[in-house]
């Protein structure tokens, strides 16, 4: 009962965190990502007790992720300025698309073989995606938010399956946010072309 309790407080500290976050990243603002780290902190812990292995895996990573991209959003721009919006460009799409599936495949196989998930290579391919989409978070590319709005739209049921009403709220938040952020990204964009043009004229 204790431990019960325990988790659904430590789940609803992290939804909390989380939602803080992404909103602060459809802003373009600093402060998501000392949010985002404490988010993925408090969950690794409840996604391994939810035996959704991958998705646990993916805070460490996600963590990782967090401070490089803390850092790139800061100094990551033309002399060291913090970084602007771009688009992805078709090499980023070569490189990154087959490794994403090829890290689905690889760890769905891991999962199933060595694991108890009950959805390998769901929990796998949800984790490879969301890889990608953080990656490219962390460049400021645009596309970025296609690839969350596509991914949200799976985990919402994924963790309702799971008993965790809480996160899939929270990522039913995120799916908003996500179409949120695109068109604010988008328009930093247009803003920033806008500039550039009026610059070199």
């Amino acid at each position: 009962m204790i431990d019960a309790l325990l988790a659904n407080w430590l789940e609803n500290i992290a939804v909390a965190f989380g939602l803080v976050s992404v909103y602060l990243s459809t802003r373009e603002k600093i402060s998501s990502w000392p949010a985002a780290i404490i988010n993925v902190g408090i969950f690794f812990f409840v996604f391994w007790k939810a035996k959704l292995y991958a998705d646990a895996v993916l805070q460490i990573v996600y963590l990782l992720l967090s401070i490089y991209g803390w850092y790139e959003w800061l100094f990551g721009g033309a002399n060291k300025a913090r970084l602007d919006v771009s688009r992805a460009r078709i090499r980023d799409w070569a490189i990154l698309v087959p490794l994403a599936i090829a890290f689905a495949i690889g760890l769905g196989t891991f999962l199933a073989r060595h694991t108890d998930s009950p959805v390998p290579y769901l929990d796998a391919s949800l984790t490879a995606t969301s890889l990608v989409a953080q990656w490219m978070m962390t460049r400021k590319q645009l596309e970025n938010w296609v690839i969350w709005i596509v991914a949200d739209i799976v985990y919402v049921p994924t963790f309702l399956a799971r008993h965790l009403p809480s996160t899939a709220v929270q990522y039913a938040v995120f799916l908003v946010l996500a179409v949120m952020g695109y068109v604010s990204w988008r328009k930093s964009l247009a803003h920033q072309t806008l500039a550039a043009g009026t610059a070199k004229a």
